[in-house]
């Protein structure tokens, strides 16, 4: 019996591995959360509407803040029955890929560093530090927002915003092909990731792995394409789907997916209209009784919002359907059989964080 963590480089985190060995090999994992409870849940319970969207910050995934933003008041606005202006929709739209490429950038820098590639995680973060300038011009904050807000977004873009967007957009291609330059043909890279913790179609659909997880599993679905909100039903891009399974196809689904991400943000920036960035909604608006499930697309999958309203000025209930958790879950399948050595490979590879799973 091996105990991994709860402190410990590679899980990126709280969180202890409980792994069964048989010599070098994996009999059996057991993921032991809940080392870093928020309580994010219940809290929501004893605030208004606007003061959860600065807790879904705080209290969630901290590397996709605008993505919890936008899966609480996808929520709140459909139970509400609040209209969003169309240019605060496509704004939302061109933050939430910001926001992708950024927690994708983050992902692959760790797990290269996991893996012994130094060089990848330094370039990552430059091109990072580049996305959150833009959040911190956009938002005032570079990694908790509160930008969007019941019925739109806090403010309109700064001058010269779309320009300087733009303009990483036309670069971030050359940056991507710098990191396939340094790993993809790496052959310890390949080694280390080709065949490595393979997750079959029929275990990720059964375990409820999601994003790119279930993507690099073969499992087609993306909710930006299934069940279109925001401007997503308006612009074109592909889903990356890889049928191995394995580290190499986790890493493969996200490359692409950043490209897709740029894709969809100069389009998005193309189309974006004028007028109104907020519809008047009150400070502390009322919800009607009534329950609404929300979900949408965060950097690691398919992130749901429950929410239950009695009809006052704060939520009933709300539970929180975090992709990490699933795809946490999915971990043991993709660990049994392999060696020791694999552990990191694999658990770097699934793109958990720890405030995700434990809510």
């Amino acid at each position: 019996m091996l105990n991994m963590g709860p402190q410990h480089p590679s899980t990126h985190g709280v969180l202890r591995l409980v792994v069964t060995l048989d010599g070098e090999n994996i009999v059996e994992v057991q993921p032991d959360i809940g080392y870093l409870h928020s309580s994010v849940e219940k809290m929501m319970e004893y605030r208004t509407y606007l003061q959860n969207v600065a807790l879904t910050d705080r209290g969630m995934d901290y590397l996709s803040a605008l993505a919890n933003e936008e899966a609480f008041l996808l929520a709140t606005e459909r139970l509400g029955g609040i209209e969003v202006p169309p240019r605060a929709r496509w704004i939302r739209t061109i933050m939430l890929e910001f926001q992708r490429l950024a927690s994708h950038l983050v992902w692959l820098g760790t797990w290269a560093i996991d893996l012994g590639a130094t060089t990848v995680f330094l370039y990552c973060f430059r091109e990072r530090e580049r996305i959150l300038d833009l959040f911190e011009q956009a938002t005032g904050g570079r990694l908790h927002h509160v930008y969007f807000r019941p019925g739109g977004v806090y403010e309109d873009l700064p001058v010269g915003w779309t320009d300087r967007a733009l303009a990483f957009c036309a670069e971030f291609p050359r940056h991507l092909q710098e990191y396939h330059d340094l790993l993809t043909g790496n052959p310890i890279f390949q080694v280390r990731t080709q065949g490595v913790g393979v997750l079959p179609t029929e275990a990720a659909i059964a375990m409820g792995a999601c994003g790119p997880v279930a993507r690099a599993s073969g499992v087609a679905f993306d909710v930006r394409k299934a069940l279109p909100y925001e401007a997503y039903g308006e612009v074109d891009f592909d889903v990356p789907v890889f049928p191995q399974g394995d580290c190499w196809a986790r890493y493969l689904v996200r490359m692409e997916e950043m490209r897709q991400s740029v894709r969809i943000i100069e389009q998005a920036i193309a189309k974006l209209p004028p007028g109104e960035i907020r519809s008047k909604v009150q400070v502390t608006v009322k919800l009607p009784r009534g329950e609404v499930y929300a979900r949408t697309e965060s950097p690691r999958g398919d992130l749901g919002v429950y929410l239950v309203s009695n009809g006052d000025d704060t939520p009933y209930r709300v539970k929180i359907r975090a992709p990490s958790f699933s795809n946490l879950f999915a971990l043991t399948e993709m660990m049994r059989g392999w060696k020791v050595a694999d552990v990191i490979a694999i658990l770097g590879s699934v793109d958990i964080v720890l405030s995700d799973v434990d809510r």
